[in-house]
């Protein structure tokens, strides 16, 4: 469920609160090798099952960035800040891996606005974007992301 703000300044007042949370999906060897390819990395413990087995992990895992990558996929799906001009991606302050993402396990994140200031022109933004794992305490993936926003022009 999405988290909807009318305004950009709506941000300052929800500071420390949880934001929406995505659906499950299912990563899949098929994304895994697609994410190899894009990227090079064709590390063993990613691509090959066969070899994998037998590796620390029992099998496959996603590489630490494609989960990573999932953040820009799942925020627009925690927050959705309107009346803005434009929204622009800033980068990330941390970024932590706590556990590994095996072939087939289902992932979600969810979202927690750590902080929301007035700067120059709009509203600047963290939210901390957590990627569970279906049936694990420990999430994949934890990342402080930043954005700006501008409001509309009336």
């Amino acid at each position: 469920m999405t988290t909807v703000f009318k305004t950009p300044e709506k941000l300052l007042t929800k500071v420390g609160e949880r934001l929406g949370e995505t659906p499950w999906m299912t990563i899949d060897q098929d994304r895994i090798n697609l994410f190899a390819d894009a990227t090079g990395d064709h590390q063993w413990i990613h691509v090959d099952p066969v070899k994998a087995k037998d590796g620390p992990f029992g099998g496959c895992i996603a590489h630490g960035y494609l989960t990573l990558s999932l953040v820009n996929f799942f925020l627009p799906q925690i927050i959705d800040v309107q009346g803005i001009s434009m929204g622009v991606n800033v980068g990330l302050d941390r970024v932590r891996f706590p556990s590994v993402v095996a072939v087939g396990s289902k992932i979600r994140a969810f979202g927690e606005l750590v902080s929301a200031e007035e700067m120059k022109g709009g509203i600047q933004s963290v939210v901390r974007v957590t990627v569970e794992i279906e049936g694990q305490d420990k999430p994949a993936c934890v990342a402080d992301t930043i954005s700006r926003y501008f409001p509309a022009k009336d």
